[in-house]
């Protein structure tokens, strides 16, 4: 295994078990988005009567919310993580070893990822529980699974890139009612194509986050949609690329500072 690789490895262990000793960083993340899920369920399971709404679980079409959810909290996580290994001088030591900055991007990514597994194997499981089981079968539930690590990690390298910006977990924290506006205004709750009103439907089909909820659902109501899919991936990738290009820019920037 060649030095950058162990690095990596090093510091996705640290990661990841740094997430697994803090129960609130995955607990919240799973128990929040489905107690959502659970009242929006209840109250709007009424839409399901109206022409052309796609099914006739509500439940079903709107497990793809947790998942986004997931998403948000794995933006804090990650971001707050790094930005307390900078404010008690974890980060200062570090640069002063070996350590590649993309080797402690990729591993403090690692810890996203184990948390959106985890938070991804339990949605599925409740939706199974509660009677709703994916049209696409066991392959599109192993696709879902994908698309949803995917997610968490385009979303969790934005926290990365905040806190390396500005160092501090206070500053991550302030990207929540931001990113939480672009998921309320998007398709989470109706179809883009059921909206009345004109200025939300514009808003919800220019929002990216419409598409990335769009892909899940697809899987979850309608088996295999190449169209929803192949657009949740390409902005998860474009996500991925433009989140950790700028986290490579703020990399250099703190390096050179500290």
């Amino acid at each position: 295994m060649t030095v950058g690789w162990l690095q990596v490895y090093h510091l996705a262990r640290r990661s990841v078990v740094r997430q697994a000793r803090q129960p609130a960083n995955v607990v919240a993340p799973v128990i929040f988005p489905l107690a959502l899920l659970a009242v929006n369920a209840g109250g709007l399971r009424k839409a399901t009567t109206l022409p052309g709404f796609p099914t006739t679980s509500y439940v079903a079409f709107a497990l793809a919310i947790p998942f986004m959810q997931g998403a948000l909290f794995a933006t804090m996580n990650a971001g707050t993580d790094l930005a307390r290994d900078i404010q008690t001088g974890f980060f200062n030591r570090l640069s002063l070893t070996p350590v590649r900055g993309t080797a402690l991007i990729v591993g403090q990514l690692a810890g996203v990822a184990f948390v959106a597994a985890v938070q991804a194997i339990v949605y599925v499981v409740v939706a199974f529980a509660v009677g709703v089981h994916p049209r696409s079968g066991p392959a599109g539930v192993v696709l879902l699974f994908g698309l949803a690590v995917a997610i968490a990690i385009g979303f969790g390298a934005v926290g990365v890139f905040m806190a390396l910006r500005t160092g501090t977990g206070e500053s991550v924290q302030g990207l929540f009612p931001l990113l939480f506006v672009f998921i309320v205004v998007s398709s989470m709750n109706f179809p883009r194509n059921l909206m009345e009103v004109s200025w939300f439907r514009f808003l919800a089909t220019v929002n990216p986050v419409s598409y990335l909820i769009e892909g899940i659902r697809s899987l979850v109501i309608e088996g295999w949609n190449g169209e929803a899919l192949g657009l949740a991936f390409a902005i998860s990738a474009a996500l991925i690329t433009i989140s950790l290009a700028a986290c490579a820019f703020a990399m250099r920037e703190r390096m050179t500072r500290t």
